[in-house]
């Protein structure tokens, strides 16, 4: 890897309320899907490295989960944990909030970041949303009050409307250093991290308020066989109801949620994908702390 001494590289921390965009705004910035998404919140529940070689700039964004009020079960209290154990090592942060929108969950973020010495540039996703422009200049004069942000950069993040301007004004507060990952490379995550994600989001889209979030995936196989890649996933539920509405009729649901999952893992693995999927009722796992560590 030839580098010159004025490569920078750091890490950038994109954080913000459940379902504000941290999730797309990630995959856009690296032009390529690593984080799931859904319009249900909670969707992300790990912290999920992008890595974006570009010119002397190797750009390491970290997506978190949602930071939130209710922390009633263990899951709850594991993501917000990841979100406040990604703030302590970074160098940049990306603050998301969205449209006109301040409200007591955007605050509890910003509390979090109380003590941070680190640049923060607070993001005003989904602008382009905002039926009245006249209100948005107003709304950022208030906003910047509340902390002396870095910079305050309004975005589409959908239509990748300023996303540009982001990355620029990012890079140029990374500290001067050398690469830490290959130039090729963009996640940390493993295949099979991401195998189990992809299935997580076709059923977080798939089924929308007919679930809980409680749904945790397995992949207990993944190999090539020949030209073929074989992975097998197990969907974990709470109860014995979800895994009916996983199933569907006659199957017909889960034939879904695998088909939608497969085109997008040959898409990520570039790969023929052979794909089998079971559901499984595992009472309780989203508030025992021991199996948080071992499910996706």
């Amino acid at each position: 890897m030839n580098q010159s001494i004025d490569t920078r590289c750091g890490f950038i921390a994109i954080v913000g309320r459940p379902n504000v965009g941290k999730s797309t705004l990630l995959n856009h910035l690296l032009e390529q899907k690593i984080s799931i998404t859904s319009r249900k919140p909670q969707t992300t529940r790990h912290r999920i490295t992008g890595i974006k070689t570009e010119g002397n700039v190797q750009f390491v964004y970290v997506d978190t989960p949602g930071l939130h009020k209710e922390q009633k079960k263990a899951l709850n209290r594991a993501m917000n944990a990841t979100v406040l154990e990604v703030l302590k090592d970074v160098d940049v942060v990306l603050f998301v909030v969205e449209r006109l929108i301040f409200n007591e969950e955007d605050q509890m973020v910003l509390d979090a970041m109380q003590k941070l010495k680190v640049p923060v540039l607070l993001l005003i996703n989904k602008c382009d949303q905002i039926e009245n422009r006249e209100r948005l200049l107003p709304h950022i004069q208030r906003l910047a009050t509340l902390r002396d942000f870095a910079e305050v950069i309004p975005v589409a993040v959908l239509t990748g409307h300023n996303l540009d301007t982001v990355q620029e004004c990012v890079a140029k507060y990374l500290p001067v250093g050398p690469f830490m990952f290959p130039e090729d490379q963009v996640t940390d995550r493993s295949s099979r991290f991401l195998a189990a994600e992809l299935i997580r989001e076709k059923i977080t889209r798939q089924l929308g308020d007919e679930l809980p979030y409680e749904v945790a995936v397995e992949i207990e196989k993944f190999a090539m066989e020949g030209p073929t890649l074989h992975i097998h996933g197990l969907i974990l539920v709470d109860k014995p109801g979800q895994k009916q509405i996983i199933i569907g009729n006659a199957g017909d649901r889960l034939k879904m949620i695998g088909k939608a999952a497969r085109l997008d893992m040959e898409q990520a693995f570039d790969n023929k994908v052979m794909l089998h999927l079971w559901v499984k009722v595992k009472s309780g796992w989203a508030d025992d702390e021991r199996a948080l560590q071992s499910l996706s």
